[in-house]
């Protein structure tokens, strides 16, 4: 499963450096891996989980702090909250 996780959040850490973002693959050892892009306001996390079988980015608990994994806009969602 982390495997999966990881592979999912370097393809989005690919796509949002392509857009001039500094990001970073996080790999703890006790918790999930996650996407730490740096910004003022605080660094935005995201995760990447597999929700009854469809994959999703999440950076928060809301229905709208999520996004299928394979969403056309996946990267440019999370773009726009930097």
């Amino acid at each position: 499963m982390k495997e999966q996780q990881y592979y999912h959040l370097v393809r989005l850490a690919w796509n949002l450096n392509r857009r001039g973002l500094r990001v970073a693959v996080d790999l703890p050892l006790k918790t999930e891996p996650v996407l730490v892009v740096p910004r003022t306001t605080g660094a935005l996390r995201v995760m990447a989980f597999n929700a009854k079988g469809t994959w999703v980015y999440t950076w928060g608990q809301g229905p709208d702090q999520r996004v299928r994994v394979l969403a056309d806009d996946a990267p440019d969602r999370i773009w726009e909250l930097v």
